[in-house]
């Protein structure tokens, strides 16, 4: 893939962005996640409890979440926790606590998808039967477990850091900075991982694994590096003093919108590389970009996938019927 290839790819997924209003899918995304961060953590922490001692998983995810969002948004992250944490006075109450922490645990996966169907322009099902229902829920549940997986893998692989230090520690000079550099490339394969099972299984199309696994390892790179200028811009405005005792809530609001727009981004970039070098790439693209309807709700029942027009030099490459970056004939 040539440069003038790459620079096309990010110039289509930044037009893609902006034309499927991302910054309003981000918004949606973040106001969901804080009523969902909470019971999502709390049974990610018990499915791990299952492997490790329950104390041990719930401060491995105090570290994780400080290192990810900095001290003020874990800080608020916490607060939620311990009052979800909190016993109920009878058992009417614990029922319906319970059922309630397990809606709001599914609500930010559902949001998720009708982001992700969004972008990859999927048709619109029939209205929804109690099955569909169900087999949306299972699977919303199922990434909440993947969600305690994945915080089993990151337990066991810091003990094996921690201890791979202790042991090499003495034998080796430049210990610290061989551990942070193995730990942030084991944190960014996990990260790639998580985000290539979202961008394959969460859309209701058929994507393959080879149009996903690039998209998820740039969003994993931009993740891993946005956090910290995130971190850094949030630790410099002193956007938590100006809002009093919200300010860990608006922080991590802030936070989670910001990682929102990287993801949704991420989605983009794999949507265009899936048409531009994927098994997307001999489908039909419109005519034009009034005939995609920039809503779900807009498409009739049982549309056929519609994809966004292309934009910029691979759009011109592409009507011209030339691969991306050809050289245009004299």
């Amino acid at each position: 893939m040539s440069a003038k290839q790459v620079w096309g790819l990010v110039r289509a997924s930044f037009a893609a962005w902006g034309e499927d209003y991302a910054s309003s899918m981000g918004a949606a995304l973040s106001f969901y996640t804080v009523f969902s961060v909470a019971p999502v953590l709390l049974i990610a922490i018990a499915v791990a409890g299952l492997v490790f001692d329950t104390h041990a998983a719930q401060r491995a995810v105090a570290s994780q979440l400080t290192g990810l969002m900095g001290r003020e948004a874990a800080a608020a992250v916490e607060a939620l926790l311990q009052s979800a944490r909190s016993p109920s006075g009878g058992v009417i109450s614990t029922t319906v606590g319970v059922v309630v922490l397990l809606i709001g645990a599914s609500a930010v996966f559902g949001e998720l998808q009708d982001a992700l169907n969004r972008i990859w322009r999927a048709p619109v099902p029939r209205p929804p039967g109690l099955w569909r229902l169900v087999t949306e829920r299972i699977l919303s549940f199922g990434m909440i477990l993947g969600v305690g997986f994945l915080l089993i893998v990151s337990l066991v692989v810091s003990a094996a850091i921690a201890a791979f230090g202790q042991w090499w520690g003495d034998a080796f000079s430049y210990q610290a900075l061989v551990l942070e550099v193995i730990n942030f490339v084991l944190s960014v394969g996990v990260i790639t991982l998580a985000f290539a099972l979202i961008y394959k299984l969460i859309p209701r199309v058929s994507v393959q694994w080879h149009d996903v696994w690039i998209g998820a390892a740039v969003t994993a790179l931009l993740f891993t590096v946005g956090k910290s200028l995130i971190g850094f811009y949030l630790g410099k405005t002193g956007v938590a003093s100006a809002f009093g005792a919200a300010g860990s809530l608006i922080v991590l609001l802030l936070w989670v919108y910001y990682s929102a727009q990287i993801f949704l981004l991420g989605a983009e970039f794999t949507w265009v590389y899936a048409h531009a070098f994927g098994s997307y790439r001999e489908r039909p693209q419109p005519a034009a970009a009034a005939a995609v309807p920039r809503h779900a709700s807009a498409a009739p029942q049982e549309t056929p996938i519609l994809v966004k027009p292309w934009s910029g030099g691979l759009a011109a490459e592409r009507r011209a019927g030339r691969p991306p970056g050809a050289t245009p004939p004299s």
